[in-house]
This record gives C-alpha cells, sequence and structure tokens, in this order.
C-alpha cells in the first residue's frame, strides 16, 4: 500500500518517470492510458498529462440533483450533457434513483429520491457511459456510485439484515458472502463504486445511526469491515467481474456525539481515538485493498473532519500509508460554511476539503466548481488539484471502466434478487436473531399450539430500517408464522407507533393516543382465549433514523418504546398468558419494564427481506438463535455513555439507580446450553514481538444443536496510561450437535496487547495481562499471561 502511494507522488514530481514526460507520452501513437496491459500508475500520469485543468477539475465533481442538466425528464440527453460538461465530469450520484428528473422527492436524504427500475436505471448508464466514451475529447468513463448498507438500494434488490444485526452474527464468512452478492447486484446496474462499509464504533443509543454500525467494539467493527471489503472487492488491486470497490466511512468519531445528535461534535482526545475510534478504519486499510474512504460530518477538537488534515492527510495517508480516494459525504463540504463556519464562501470550502485530502465533492460538486477559477487566480495550487484527480482516475483504472461494456440488463434480472440471494438473505436473518430473556417458554411446542396471538405494529410489516431499497419480496413476522401454523395464528394491530410509514417524511408524529387505546382493548379481545402471544414491538423507520436536517430529526432523548407499545404489553401481560416479544428495532432494546416481565425476549434487529420466515422458525425451534449482542443494552439514558470496554475509573454507583446494563456486551442464550473451559495459553510468557496461542474447549451439554460465540479479552494489569477493564480480541462462532466438544484456537499477536503510552507511541509494555475467554463480556475465565 505504502509503496502504491509513493509511486503516485512519483509522477508527480519525481524523476523516476521520466521516461514518461508528458512530450514522450504524446507521441504514442497508442495513449499508454488506453493501454490495458500497463501499469495503473503509468496509466493514470499518461491521461494527467494530456488533461486540461476543467477537465481535471470534472473529475472532482458528480450529479445528482445537476442530473436535470444532462436529462429530458429521465432519459439521458448526450447534447445537453457536452453543453452543461464540455469538460466531462467524474461521478453520478445514485443512478438508480430520479433525482434531476420527473417525480423526484425534495429531500436530500439516503431514502427520498423514487427509484427507477432496473431497466432505466442501466439505459441510463449505459447511455452516459457511451457519451463518456465517445464524444467527450479524452473519453473518461464516468464513476458511478450508490448506497448500499445491507443491500442494493434500488428496486428488487435483496435486503439483507440491518448492519446492526450483521454484526450481531458473530459470523466473518457470513458478512464476506452477503456483501458478495450485495456487490453483484451493484455492479450489474452499471455501478462500480459502493458506498459502504460503516465501521464507526457507536457508544450512544439516543443517536439515530447506530443501526448502521456494527456496534461498540473496535475490534468487532474492524473485523466485520474487512470480512465486508472483502466480500464488495474481492482480493487484489483490480476489481474482479462482480464486484465493487468499497468506501470506508465515517472517519471518525461520528458515533459517539455531543448529546447523541447527529454530526454533533465527538469530543475525544487523541489517545481516545487511536484506542478505540480510529482501529476499525486502520484494520481495513492494513488489511484490505480498501478503494476508498469517507470522512465524517462532525468536528474533533474545533476541527471537522472534512478540513483536517491531521486526520486525512498525517493519519491516513501518512501513518497507514492508505493511497485511495477520500470521498466527501453528501453536502459536508458545503458545510464547513453553513454548519461549522470554518469558512466564509463555497470558495474557501473547497479550499480547505482539497487542502485536507478530500479528492472529490458529492453529491452534486458545488464547492469543487470553483477550482478551476481559484487555481486561475492563484488561490489554488495546480498540483493540490492534480493529485485529487490522479486519485479519482485510480479508481477508475481499479474499475476496469476503460475496458468495461455496457451493463447488461438480463444479466442485472438473473442476479437481482434471485433464489440464490433470498436464501442467502434468509441464512443471515436466521444467524443474526439473539435470544435476550427465555424462561423456558421458547421455543413453542407446534403441536400443542391451538391458537398463537401475533400482535403488534411490527408483526404486519417487514421493517428493513434505513437505507433499504424496495425488495421484491419482503416476509413479515406474521407471513411467517402463517406460513408454519395457519389459521391457528390470530392478529391484531395492538397499537401504532407513528401516524405515517413513509420513512423519507421529514415530520415525525406519534399515533394518535385515543386510537391506540381502542386498538389494544381490540388486542385484548384477541388474545384473551389464545394459548400465549407474541408481540412485535419496538422502531419504525421513522423513530430511529438518520437525522440529517434540521427538518428531519432521527436522534431522541428518551430510549425506551415510545407512544403506547408499553401500554400495549402491560394490557397483555395482565392477561396472565405466556408473551413472548420480538424486538424489531434500529435502537438497541432499553426497555427495562418489559423485559422484566416478559417470558422472552427475541432481538431481531431489522432482519431483513426474509425476516419473517427466520423469526418464525425460530419461535418454534426450527432454527436455534445463535446471536450475540454487538453492543451494551443501557436501562436508562441517564447511564450514556456505558460501554463495556471502559476505565477501572467508571462505575462508583449513581444515586436511585444503577451502574448495570439491562445487557451486557456479547450477552446472548440459545435453546441448548455450553460448557466452556478455561483459557490454555501455549506458553505464560512471551516477548514483546511474540504471539500467543489461546485454546477453549466447548461442549454443547444442551439436547439440541446449537451456536456459541467464543470470545476472548484481554487486561493489562499495570501500564503507563490507564487500561480498559477488558478489551476483545478475538471470537469464533462455532455450531455444535448434542454432546459434541470442540477446541476454539485463536491467536494474540503484539497488536492485541499494544497501547499508545505517555509519548504517544505505540507499544507494547511488558507486564502482567488477564487472559479472559467466556460466552459473553461477563462471565469469564481467566488466565495469566507476562510480556518480558
Amino acid at each position: 500500500m505504502i509503496t502504491t502511494r509513493r509511486m503516485m507522488l512519483g509522477w508527480l514530481g519525481g524523476t523516476a518517470a521520466a521516461a514518461f514526460a508528458p512530450g514522450a507520452i504524446a507521441a504514442a501513437a497508442s495513449p499508454i492510458y488506453k493501454d490495458a496491459r500497463a501499469p495503473i500508475d503509468l496509466r493514470v500520469r499518461d491521461l494527467l498529462s494530456r488533461m486540461t485543468l476543467e477537465e481535471k477539475v470534472g473529475q472532482l465533481i458528480a450529479l445528482w440533483g445537476t442530473k436535470a442538466d444532462i436529462m429530458d425528464d429521465l432519459t439521458f440527453n448526450p447534447a445537453k450533457a457536452t453543453a452543461a460538461y464540455p469538460d466531462g465530469f467524474g461521478q453520478i450520484t445514485r443512478p438508480s434513483d430520479r433525482r434531476g428528473g420527473l417525480q423526484s422527492a425534495d429531500v436530500a436524504g439516503g431514502t427520498g429520491a423514487r427509484w427507477r427500475g432496473s431497466e432505466s436505471t442501466i439505459a441510463f448508464v449505459n447511455a452516459v457511459q457511451r457519451w463518456a466514451r465517445e464524444r467527450t475529447r479524452l473519453g473518461i468513463p464516468v464513476l458511478f456510485h450508490e448506497e448500499s448498507l445491507h443491500g442494493y438500494m434500488a428496486p428488487d434488490a435483496t435486503m439483507f439484515p440491518q448492519a446492526i444485526g450483521l454484526a450481531g452474527s458473530f459470523d466473518r464468512d457470513l458478512m464476506t458472502r452477503v456483501q458478495s452478492v450485495i456487490g453483484r447486484e451493484v455492479r450489474a446496474h452499471g455501478s462500480h463504486l459502493a458506498l459502504s462499509p460503516v465501521v464507526d464504533i457507536a457508544r450512544d443509543p439516543r443517536w439515530g445511526r447506530i443501526e448502521e454500525t456494527f456496534g461498540e467494539d473496535p475490534y468487532l467493527c474492524g473485523e466485520m469491515g474487512v470480512a465486508a471489503v472483502d466480500g464488495l472487492q474481492g482480493p487484489g488491486e483490480k476489481l474482479a467481474p462482480g464486484k465493487v470497490l468499497a468506501t470506508l466511512k465515517h472517519m471518525t468519531g461520528h458515533g459517539q456525539p455531543q448529546a447523541g445528535n447527529n454530526i454533533a461534535p465527538a469530543p475525544l482526545a487523541e489517545r481516545e481515538l487511536r484506542e478505540n475510534f480510529f482501529p476499525p478504519f486502520r484494520a481495513v486499510v492494513s488489511r484490505t485493498s480498501i478503494a476508498a474512504v469517507m470522512p465524517s460530518y462532525n468536528e474533533i477538537d474545533g476541527v471537522p473532519s472534512h478540513a483536517s488534515r491531521w486526520l486525512l492527510g498525517d493519519v491516513l495517508r501518512g501513518e497507514w500509508g492508505f493511497d485511495g480516494a477520500v470521498v466527501s459525504d453528501y453536502g459536508a463540504v458545503e458545510e464547513l460554511q453553513k454548519i461549522h463556519h470554518v469558512a466564509s464562501d463555497k470558495q474557501e470550502t473547497a479550499r480547505r476539503a482539497l487542502h485536507a485530502g478530500v479528492d472529490c465533492e458529492l453529491p452534486d460538486g458545488v464547492a469543487y466548481r470553483t477550482l478551476a477559477d481559484q487555481v486561475r487566480a492563484g488561490t489554488v495550487a495546480r498540483a493540490a488539484v492534480d493529485t485529487a484527480c490522479a486519485r479519482m482516475l485510480r479508481l477508475k483504472f481499479r474499475a476496469g471502466l476503460f475496458e468495461d461494456g455496457p451493463a447488461d440488463l438480463n444479466l442485472a434480472r438473473r442476479l437481482t434478487g434471485n433464489a440464490e440471494a433470498q436464501a442467502l438473505a434468509l441464512e443471515a436473518a436466521q444467524r443474526s436473531l439473539c435470544l435476550l430473556t427465555n424462561d423456558g417458554v421458547l421455543p413453542f411446542d407446534q403441536a400443542r399450539l391451538t391458537k398463537l396471538a401475533v400482535i403488534g405494529p411490527n408483526a404486519a410489516v417487514a421493517r428493513l430500517g434505513g437505507y433499504s431499497g424496495e425488495p421484491s419480496r419482503a416476509v413479515s413476522l406474521l407471513d411467517g408464522l402463517r406460513a408454519l401454523l395457519g389459521d391457528r395464528v390470530v392478529h391484531a394491530q395492538g397499537v401504532f407507533i407513528t401516524r405515517s410509514e413513509d420513512r423519507s417524511a421529514d415530520a415525525v408524529e406519534l399515533a394518535d393516543p385515543a386510537a391506540n387505546a381502542r386498538l389494544i382493548a381490540e388486542a385484548v379481545a384477541i388474545a384473551r382465549d389464545a394459548d400465549a402471544i407474541v408481540l412485535a414491538i419496538g422502531d419504525t423507520e421513522q423513530t430511529s433514523r438518520e437525522g440529517y436536517a434540521a427538518n428531519h430529526l432521527g436522534d431522541r432523548t428518551a430510549i425506551d418504546l415510545v407512544g403506547e407499545q408499553n401500554a400495549l404489553f402491560d394490557a397483555l401481560h395482565a392477561l396472565g398468558k405466556p408473551i413472548v416479544v420480538c424486538a424489531i428495532n434500529g435502537r438497541p432494546p432499553s426497555w427495562p419494564g418489559v423485559v422484566a416481565r416478559a417470558n422472552a425476549v427475541l432481538e431481531c434487529w431489522y432482519p431483513g427481506q426474509e425476516g419473517g420466515t427466520a423469526v418464525a422458525e425460530a419461535l418454534l425451534g426450527r432454527i436455534n438463535p445463535g446471536a450475540k449482542l454487538p453492543l451494551t443494552v443501557v436501562r436508562d439514558a441517564g447511564q450514556v455513555p456505558l460501554y463495556y470496554n471502559a476505565k477501572s475509573s467508571v462505575g462508583r454507583g449513581y444515586l436511585f439507580g444503577t451502574t448495570k446494563p439491562l445487557f451486557p456486551f456479547g450477552h446472548g442464550l440459545s435453546y441448548t446450553s455450553f460448557r466452556l473451559g478455561p483459557p490454555q495459553l501455549s506458553s505464560a510468557t512471551i516477548g514483546r514481538a511474540g504471539s500467543v496461542e489461546v485454546r477453549v474447549s466447548v461442549t454443547n451439554t444442551g439436547a439440541r444443536a446449537g451456536d456459541e460465540v467464543v470470545q476472548l479479552y484481554v487486561h493489562q494489569e499495570t501500564a503507563s496510561v490507564t487500561r480498559p477493564i477488558k478489551a476483545l480480541k478475538g471470537f469464533a462462532r462455532v455450531t455444535l450437535a448434542p454432546g459434541e466438544t470442540r477446541e476454539v484456537v485463536m491467536t494474540l499477536d503484539p497488536e492485541a496487547f499494544a497501547l499508545w503510552n505517555l509519548a504517544m507511541e505505540e507499544v507494547v509494555e511488558p507486564g502482567r495481562y488477564q487472559i479472559m475467554t467466556g460466552p459473553n463480556s461477563v462471565d469469564l475465565q481467566t488466565a495469566t499471561l507476562v510480556i518480558a
């Protein structure tokens, strides 16, 4: 990675490429940049040497609302494109939506625009590429990017469980396979860049975007991030067929904003950044060929991420050797003026972002369109534009855009949402279900069920969560149970959570309490003679979401159930019947009243398009839940932030309250039981550059096959700076038959023991370390390791 970065710097001013001076390149019969056999670095240098200033700046902008400049209604118009962009443009933002054309939504967020179908998307992409290749001076193709948090965000695409649920699977291989399917569906529609994955660690359940993350732990986020990029991009520098370039986001501090408010400052010191917030990003950069990184909206220590040369230059590119492109978050460059007030106009925002290392401005390049004039005026260095342009061109060569043929509609139709993808979506949903409590009521004995009451605002709707498309099929919990139990299922709405189900709507209004009171009475009447009750409650895509504008909020101060959902539970619980709660939600289930009295709670998160089938199978014992919580579930917003890898000074106590969470990180039950042996170390003493193997025996002591996640934690007893009481450094999910025993082996290398010392140097210090293993972050057995 570092070698490639230095090679890039060499083209822009070194002597290593003297043989490819601009004059010699111009005289060549066949341009090097058109030669697929030539190294990417030389192709970039060759093309860059041929470009005008306006053509270079054009590569740094994108079109979203400005797609209107190049379209008649929704059809691409090459004459309009040539007139509006004679020097070309670099990217199209989300070709699958209608923005810039007829019937586009007014909002600027991830789910507001109404979509094109596959045929329209592919026709548009192919027409744009034909124009770019044939009717611009140098024939530079356009890069198309799409959202793909947990599925290609477009009609008919496969929608997998939300990111937080996938993280709870603790299954690297599953993540890679899921992202591979997502990538091929994006690629089949002509896009080569996915704005995914999100590796922000999330420490505040008030924050509406917590569902988009892989949880609170740096190691887990890093492992899931690496697996996701492996699935999207595959190995190596150049994309294979069916793969897309990935974008690592959002760097950084995004998941612990002040007061839980989206884009608010992240009040974090450098050591906290380096030990907790940086590691997931660093893991992906060091272990994959990640193509792009997206900075975060927030500021750290008074400097917004999009203006932080320290963050994007010194750390990302300097220390970690990242040689890809830095792409802005939507509107974030303009926000340097409008929100952060560190720039006085759009020209200054462009200068500050470009100086920090932001290579292209999404979604419309409003500020970066001023760069050519600024270069001519002497306020922006031409070399800075050249550097950014070179990085964006390199993405296009890595993606094979100069050789790639048109997108194939028939292929897209065969791949998108097909039977294989649906089967994987079901498997992913099954492996993301986490059993939080169970007094023995689950699994239901199907033979003894004569009537099952399925009630609640999330029973009859397949909730998908934020950044979701409209899949060709979606199975609700009610659908899933009826498919297995038929007319033994009775149903009542119970309550509505919000007045509207439109997740793109700006205003969010809770449902009418009086109407909900009537619905609660109806639900009680229906459940009165049932054998048991399944209650599906939680969030909607309105009550937990990205708050991307002052008129489109998604963060909350209260984290218990909203509306009349607690009242619904109280009324049903008063019937004295077994009641199982299915939590279908984007936020952690901080519902102490429900948890204390329900006979069982199954955390489903947003389980994707096949979620209803998976949850029904779990309730009836056809599958055995095995996921774990990827974050700590607090009891009350007053405990926030509360995370398992805290320092030993945390948790002295509260008047009239407790410091204990409702559920600890890594928690999750099963329908069977497991016995874990103590950790066995390959050596009791190692050197500071050494590694140690940790072995743990796991036995299924119950009567059902099931999954256990063996978790490995480390604690340094005494150090030069304070250390967390425990930190996850390994995990393995294993499936065992009744009576089966397996030995899990995990390796701890120097990275697992490293800290940032008083001099802000990353070192391994000698001393005693507790090596802890168990099924969660609380029930642990310990061995001692000495590092000499």
